[in-house]
Order: structure tokens, then sequence, then C-alpha cells
């Protein structure tokens, strides 16, 4: 991908090889043009930088719209701001759910145990009120895998 760039401040992100030629129709270019060629054009390749670290549930990560110019390199970088105590709330309430629906799951692959024709061992129960009792653990909603009951 390409930013196309007018007097050292971008006149057009993304921009294409194809974008080129349609731009100048009167213009025979080689089928691999070299970065020369391109750059007589305004033509700069862009670097999308790598995502930075962050936490996903107190900050928000959102790529920039526009490259910039750092040194000899057209990079598109990232933003990592803070999430409003709202969204914070919305993004608890969402892996909540999310577990909610775990623990639903892993008590109905259990629930034939508790058919009246079944004796259930009082493994079987412990687990499935320990289940049940997840959303009590210290670490809801964010549960690691070690916090979840282990099936016997």
């Amino acid at each position: 991908m390409y930013v196309k760039v007018t007097n050292g401040a971008v006149d057009q992100y993304p921009y294409t090889v194809g974008d080129l030629r349609r731009d100048n129709p009167n213009t025979s270019f080689p089928r691999q043009i070299s970065s020369d060629t391109l750059a007589s054009y305004g033509l700069y390749e862009v670097i999308i930088l790598d995502r930075p670290s962050y936490t996903e549930r107190t900050q928000n990560l959102t790529q920039k719209l526009t490259p910039t110019l750092n040194g000899d390199n057209w990079e598109l970088g990232w933003t990592v701001s803070d999430k409003t105590s709202d969204e914070i709330q919305a993004y608890d309430d969402l892996v909540a759910q999310e577990n909610r629906a775990v623990r639903d799951n892993l008590i109905s692959v259990t629930d034939f145990y508790a058919l009246s024709d079944v004796t259930m061992s009082a493994e079987m129960t412990t687990y499935r009120q320990a289940l049940r009792d997840i959303t009590t653990h210290a670490n809801w909603p964010h549960l690691e895998e070690s916090d979840w009951p282990t099936k016997p």
C-alpha cells in the first residue's frame, strides 16, 4: 500500500499502483515500477507498524488513518487511549456473559448425571456446585483457565 504525498503532506491514503495508472492514462508504466519512479510521482510505500501492547480491559487500540513520516519512512501507527468507566463496565459485562455461557455449557454436559435413574457421585455434585458458584470467584468475570473447577 502506498501514500500519495504532495508538497510534503499526505494527499491520499491508501493509494495503489492502479490509482497511479488511472490518474496518468497517457503514461506507459512498466509492470514493475521502481521505487524511484514511484517517488517521482509522490508515491511512497507505507510501513504498517506492529500493534503495541495494551490492556484490552482498560484501553482502546485504534489504528491511525493517515501515515506519518518518520525519518525516511512513511508509517501507519496506532493510538492507545484509556477507556471510560462505562466502556470498562461494558467490557466486564461482555466477559461475564461469555463466561456464564461457558459455565452453562459445562453444566449441561453433566445434566444426565442428575436424571432420576442415575446416581451422581459426590465429586460430580461438588463439580456442578462449583460451576454454579463460579460467579462468586475472586477473579470473576476475568477468569484464568486455572480458576475453573476440574471435571471429575
